[in-house]
């Protein structure tokens, strides 16, 4: 049995197989794992990602159980190994949006049915999947390589997307503020992957200097959930990072955005650059049911 907790456990193989899976239910819908239950758990809020496992299961014919942290014993103090004893043994799938990576790893370690992480401090690694399908459809992946800058927040779409990168290949760029880093742990793997790929690794300060020769541009919200009382520090921060028309006329042209959403205009997007990619960007979200079905059925096959 396999567990989607990062895409640091899948190989550049799966992963291109997950997307090209994703396009294949894209344009022809199927009901590949009817009857099958899945449980989805949220510690935070959420729009798209509930939306895109919901959907992706009931399309496939099968069926989704909605439980709020609030509804289950985990917020009157159950410890998570027991909580996954029961939950893991009743479904097929658990889907888990939690505050700690910690949580997941031991809901993980105790579930009987496969448990993805749709979003954990650490990692987001769905919102790569589909990501890597509008990339493709975009025509911006040659021979499954593609030129991608992120720039915004040392957060989980960077440790995402830096990982993802670095198994795949990519010519890949981040650009943060001064006094933030990655992940020591997260960079290290990279860089090792980097050596196996021939991925091309580049961390800078200077978001010019990272979105330079790209077809990609990624860019996120530079305060994610549970740091708002951060917020005015970290506006200042990252003065000047902003994604605007001068940034993306660095990039190659006809190069694309991308921003896993919410966008905040005027802060990590102008509202001019936003709306110019736009159509591109909601697609972007719209490939996210399509990237969970493939996932789906890939761990359902694994179990």
């Amino acid at each position: 049995m396999r567990h989607f907790l990062t895409l640091r456990d899948f190989s550049k193989y799966e992963i291109l197989s997950l997307v090209e899976h994703a396009s294949e239910l894209k344009k022809n819908p199927k009901k590949l794992l009817q009857d099958k239950t899945l449980a989805m758990i949220f510690e935070k809020n959420s729009t798209r990602t509930r939306m895109a496992f919901e959907l992706a299961i009931t399309e496939l014919g099968g069926k989704a159980l909605f439980l709020s942290s609030n509804d289950l014993q985990l917020s009157r103090g159950e410890p998570i190994k027991d909580t996954a004893r029961v939950i893991g043994a009743m479904v097929d799938f658990v889907m888990m949006r939690v505050n700690k990576h910690e949580s997941l790893v031991e809901f993980a370690k105790y579930s009987k049915a496969p448990v993805i992480n749709a979003l954990s401090e650490l990692y987001h690694p769905t919102q790569v999947l589909g990501d890597l399908l509008t990339i493709k459809e975009c025509g911006k992946m040659q021979d499954d390589v593609a030129k991608v800058a992120f720039v915004g927040d040392s957060n989980n779409m960077c440790n995402s997307w830096l990982v993802t990168a670095a198994i795949l290949g990519f010519d890949f760029s981040v650009a943060l503020p001064k006094n933030y880093e990655i992940n020591s742990e997260i960079l290290e793997f990279a860089k090792e992957k980097a050596k196996i790929s021939g991925a091309k690794i580049l961390l800078t300060h200077d978001k010019f200097e990272a979105i330079k020769g790209k077809d990609v541009v990624i860019t996120d919200t530079w305060v994610s959930m549970g740091e708002e009382s951060e917020k005015e520090k970290k506006i200042k921060d990252f003065d000047g990072f902003i994604i605007d028309e001068e940034a993306m006329n660095v990039a190659n042209q006809d190069a694309i955005l991308l921003h896993c959403l919410p966008a905040y205009r005027g802060y990590e997007v102008s509202e001019e650059s936003f709306e110019k990619h736009s159509k591109v960007i909601f697609e972007e979200a719209r490939n996210r049911l399509y990237v969970v079905k493939a996932l789906l059925c890939f761990l359902d096959k694994e179990k």
